[in-house]
């Protein structure tokens, strides 16, 4: 049986830390076959307290530092002081099934790929609507696209670009190299489609399930979705691609309202298109908000569910368009500096 290596980057997770590391001793995975490292980003809360009353309980989980406290460091230094044959990597804002590590094991030998993956289950923070709606957004197709380990997919295994966590050989590191500490998010889906550019294969299983929790308000869930737009369009300051182009659809919608918007002062066939756009938007939302709300046998997710898929695709959207702003600012500034 494979040494594994289980990799958690934190930083103030004293909310969730412990439920997931909970979650992860319940696995039925041969405890003297695992580790787990909490790679830490110098938390100012009680995580890091929490993991070493963990640590001094169960020997096979250790606390390590990460002094840049970003993403992609927490993974590398995981990555490199992992003495596993295989690395999984999991979030500390999710909590995993008790065969989540078995099975990820399981499929990653018994179809030789480099990776695997499995699906969300979106689960509310708090008992409240409006998490809730924000769930319901987060897993919904008009949410979600065609990311499809967030809408609970189960047709079978699937061949994907890029999966939540990952399940990894970890000989694919050095093949391919480390995680791209310029990227403050996306990191993982930029190594995914550079394994998959290289040769490698990423399986999504829907039988490997974890429970994530997104954020429980409007104002965080928005904040939330404009970082992720953000580091979609902005690595490319630095020559990386760390996205699909499933990713941009968010800032096409918006550049086509601020377009027409704009050109609509002048030219009245774009206030037209303008009008055209935001009119099919609105009617897609509230189509798609109206069957969650017959689903749920809950009228008032009909007011709700418009502002939760309006946070996630204007705030992707603009955080995108805000990316590439900035993007092409830097490019000038760096050409009148030549």
């Amino acid at each position: 049986m494979k040494k594994v290596s289980v990799i958690i980057p934190c930083r103030n997770e004293e909310k969730f830390i412990e439920k997931c590391l909970s979650s992860i001793i319940a696995n039925d995975y041969p405890k003297d076959k695992l580790e787990i490292l909490v790679i830490d980003g110098m938390s100012e809360d009680n995580t890091r307290w929490i993991v070493k009353e963990y640590s001094q309980k169960y020997p096979f989980i250790k606390l390590l530092e990460n002094p840049k406290r970003i993403t992609p460091c927490a993974l590398n230094i995981g990555i490199k002081n992992g003495v596993g044959e295989i690395i999984i990597r999991m979030d500390a804002h999710a909590t995993y099934r008790e065969d989540y590590i078995s099975k990820s094991v399981k499929y990653l030998q018994e179809y030789n790929a480099d990776n695997v993956g499995g699906i969300w289950k979106i689960m509310p923070r708090e008992n409240s609507l409006i998490n809730k709606s924000i769930c319901l957004a987060s897993s919904s197709v008009f949410g979600a696209g065609n990311a499809y380990y967030r809408r609970g997919y189960d047709k079978g295994i699937k061949e994907v670009d890029t999966v939540f966590g990952g399940c990894y050989k970890k000989e694919i590191f050095k093949k391919i190299g480390l995680f791209n500490e310029n990227l403050i998010r996306n990191q993982d889906l930029e190594f995914n489609l550079r394994l998959v550019r290289s040769g490698g294969k990423i399986l999504l299983v829907p039988k490997i399930i974890s429970y994530y929790y997104p954020k429980s308000n409007f104002k965080e869930f928005f904040v939330h979705n404009f970082k992720d737009g953000f580091w979609v369009t902005y690595p490319i300051k630095f020559g990386i691609k760390a996205f699909s182009w499933r990713h941009l659809i968010p800032l096409i919608f918006i550049l086509g309202l601020v377009g027409a918007g704009i050109l609509g002062i002048f030219f009245p066939i774009f206030l037209w298109l303008f009008l055209f756009i935001i009119g099919l938007y609105i009617l897609a939302n509230f189509y798609f908000s109206f069957k969650i709300a017959i689903k749920e046998k809950n009228l008032k997710y009909l007011f709700l569910m418009p502002i939760a898929f309006g946070s996630r695709h204007f705030g992707y959207g603009l955080g995108s368009l805000w990316g590439f702003i900035k993007l092409v600012v830097s490019k000038l500034k760096g050409n009148k500096n030549v």
